[in-house]
């Protein structure tokens, strides 16, 4: 087959709207780059676990680590939050489906711990620990303490709010 310049460009064109629309669609699984809560939120998902703490993103932790939190619901961190088995089949695989897997989550943190890995204590190791036992903060894991949008998957440090009650020495770690 002869490739004449129109058809070499017809064909590099063609390339280029493949790539454009395979990026598309890939990205279509989250809300916008700056979030990571899924497009679709699973109803049992968010209604199970926002009974006792916020929907953690699912890409937070990796396959693996969400794996293990599934298959240990009778002791959660030290509460019984076991659940019928097709519910847990439902839940587990869609944080399967949507578990983080870019460098900074795949690595599996201690205990499945949001709050032990690596990416987390980096991003918050200005903070002091009386932070994180203040009576309006409670724990690290208590993400909408600080940020605005928790709930939305969304972390960014543009939308953080300084905990009320804080004494103000705290302040220059949100800064």
């Amino acid at each position: 087959m002869t490739t004449t310049p129109q058809t070499g460009l017809a064909l590099k064109w063609s390339a280029l709207v493949l790539v454009f629309f395979a990026s598309l669609m890939a990205s279509e699984a989250f809300a916008d780059s700056k979030t990571l809560q899924p497009r679709q939120m699973l109803p049992s998902y968010q209604q199970e676990c926002t009974a006792c703490h916020l929907a953690y993103p699912p890409g937070l932790l990796p396959a693996r680590s969400w794996h293990r939190v599934m298959q240990g619901l009778e002791q959660h961190y030290g509460t019984d939050a076991a659940l019928d088995a097709a519910t847990v089949q439902q839940i587990s695989h869609w944080l399967q489906a949507n578990a983080g897997s870019d460098k900074r989550v795949r690595e599996e943190p201690p205990q499945d711990r949001i709050t032990r890995s690596a990416w987390f204590e980096r991003k918050h190791r200005k903070l002091d620990a009386a932070v994180w036992q203040h009576a309006s903060v409670k724990s690290a894991a208590n993400c909408a303490a600080c940020h605005t949008r928790a709930e939305q998957g969304s972390f960014d440090d543009d939308a953080l709010r300084f905990p009320s009650g804080l004494d103000a020495r705290y302040r220059r770690a949100f800064q």
